[in-house]
């Protein structure tokens, strides 16, 4: 680039952006292969860890606060990443465990991770090995759903989700989509429940 008369030191991979989500409305980001989809989600979400962000984000009007947010967002990464040696079970449970609050207690963890198990079509592998992708143990969909239902678990209030339709079919891509509605209407009822 410096070739081409560029003198800045540092590529700028985002410029001028700004948005504002409504709450409880399903948002999607979409572009083009390169746009920096990922990147935007990455900032948003306070997952990127190198190089410069400059700019404010806020949430309700306050500057967001990472710790806090982390608590209360989650995060559906292109890659799925589990153990391959624990069951779908396992894996949900161990999610609810490390990321609900210390005084939920353990039956109503167990109840939410067999809810969530119902929402993403999983309550028939739950005691099925994740194993290896491509060689055994779930496939690519399955994979994905258990991705979603790791991060539902956790009751968050925003979820991010990295391409989730990718390499599904449409039955699976559109129940994929309606988990995560139905997520939201949920996710309401039970703040609704808190303030009554």
């Amino acid at each position: 680039m410096k070739s081409q008369g560029v003198e800045d030191t540092r590529l700028q991979l985002l410029r001028d952006v700004s948005g504002a989500f409504r709450p409880g409305i399903l948002t999607a980001l979409v572009g083009v292969s390169g746009a920096g989809k990922t990147i935007l989600m990455d900032v948003l979400a306070g997952r990127k860890t190198g190089g410069y962000i400059e700019g404010t984000i806020s949430i309700s009007g306050f500057p967001k606060n990472q710790a806090t947010f982390a608590r209360v967002s989650g995060y559906c990464e292109q890659n799925d990443i589990h153990s391959p040696y624990d069951t779908i079970y396992e894996s949900l449970l161990y999610s609810a465990c490390l990321r609900l609050p210390s005084d939920v207690k353990t039956e109503r963890r167990k109840m939410f991770v067999e809810e969530v198990m119902d929402l993403v079509e999983l309550h028939p592998l739950k005691n099925g090995l994740v194993g290896l992708p491509g060689v055994n143990g779930l496939s690519t969909e399955q994979r994905k759903r258990l991705t979603i239902a790791v991060e539902l678990v956790a009751n968050p209030s925003v979820i991010f989700m990295d391409e989730p339709t990718s390499g599904l079919d449409a039955r699976v891509a559109a129940m994929v989509m309606r988990t995560e509605f139905l997520q939201q209407q949920q996710q309401s009822g039970r703040e609704r429940e808190t303030f009554d």
